[in-house]
């Protein structure tokens, strides 16, 4: 039985891949760090599996990486554990760093140490915000790649230190080059998952407005589920390479908002420009999409498009398995789920509130 380690479990991709890799016969470890809140809502599901397996690590402790990885012994790792908000990254710049840099440096030397050189294959997640300052478009393997953030400068080290490992010591390690990809486990501060539950609030009349940044702003977005099968696929060739994986396709966040809004029956209309643009329900006229300038980046990315043709020739992998629009609907429609069971919640509370009021129940 073939053996993984994923850090980073607990995210969207990580919990996707965890499914896989199970459903596909492996033995299953992904690493969690301590916190004071339950984050493991997304792998709920499968604690308590036979070959599933929870250890505590951390990208930023050394020590913690060469103790999982050399009592594991994995035949795999994915390492999808990052600092991964772009506009946290100009916040927390060292953190970011530190994680997202030498967090990739640790998980290599620990393999090292551990002498599975020859054993352990190795992907890193890496991020199409190394293209940045966009010089090409749409952007490939061979584009230059001008990193725009402190996010994607601390990326594009983890990506170099990869490919030097690799030609140094032979080592299987590969870089997948995610364009942006979500999901209904898409976190809540993504401005895809943001989106929609807004407009599922909004439908179900517990938010007024929905406030964004950049409304052109030009991304390919793709679904976490199809992503995660390219991952594996990555590992699994004879040859160690890096890859595209995006759909070749391009929306705009202005088309997804759209998209989202008639899902719930909610119809738009734009008007003005820029930092004065407003998404108006035609039906009642109220302005329920407004442009707030907290939400532009101080360097903003505006034309990530990725060309898959490497990965749909090499590894056959499908780029185009979810479309744009069946993506934008299974978030939506998990958001009307989620926000309904909120407001059920809130229904029962306020019953029980007012019961006490009247002596009903003590």
């Amino acid at each position: 039985m073939k053996k993984a380690l994923i850090t980073g479990v607990t995210g969207q991709d990580g919990s996707f891949l965890a499914e896989l890799l199970l459903e596909k016969g492996y033995d299953v470890h992904g690493t969690i760090r301590r916190s004071s809140v339950d984050y493991r809502e997304r792998i709920a599901h499968l604690e308590g599996r036979e070959h599933f397996h929870l250890h505590y690590a951390d990208l930023g402790d050394s020590m913690s990486l060469l103790q999982v990885i050399g009592k594991v012994r994995p035949d795999e790792i994915y390492n999808l554990a990052a600092q991964s908000h772009v506009q946290v990254s100009f916040d927390t710049p060292e953190y970011t760093a530190n994680v997202d840099a030498t967090g990739v440096l640790r998980i290599l030397e620990a393999v090292r140490q551990c002498g599975l050189t020859d054993t352990c294959r190795i992907y890193q997640a890496s991020t199409s915000e190394l293209y940045g300052k966009v010089e090409e478009v749409p952007q490939n393997e061979l584009t230059p790649f001008h990193p725009y953030s402190p996010y994607a400068v601390a990326k594009l080290y983890g990506f170099w230190i990869v490919k030097e490992y690799r030609e140094a010591y032979g080592m299987y390690c590969c870089s997948g080059i995610l364009f942006n990809h979500e999901s209904e486990r898409r976190g809540e501060t993504f401005v895809t998952r943001k989106i929609t539950l807004a407009a599922a609030r909004i439908a179900q009349g517990k938010q007024e407005k929905l406030y964004l940044g950049n409304l052109s702003s030009l991304r390919d977005w793709g679904y976490a589920r199809d992503y995660v099968e390219c991952m594996w696929l990555i590992l699994q060739q004879p040859v160690p390479d890096d890859y595209v994986i995006a759909t070749g396709e391009q929306h705009s966040v202005r088309e997804f908002c759209e998209l989202a809004f008639s899902r719930v029956g909610i119809n738009l209309r734009w008007e003005g420009e820029g930092a004065d643009e407003k998404g108006i329900d035609i039906k009642t006229g109220k302005v329920i999409v407004e442009v707030s300038p907290d939400f532009y980046r101080p360097t903003d990315v505006v034309n990530l498009w990725g060309d898959p043709t490497k990965a749909r020739k090499m590894l056959g992998w499908n780029p185009q398995k979810t479309s744009f629009q069946q993506l934008v609907n299974l978030m939506v429609d998990a958001d009307m789920a989620k926000v309904a069971v909120e407001r059920a919640g809130e229904q029962v509370k306020m019953n029980l509130e007012e019961y006490l009021e009247k002596g009903i129940v003590k």
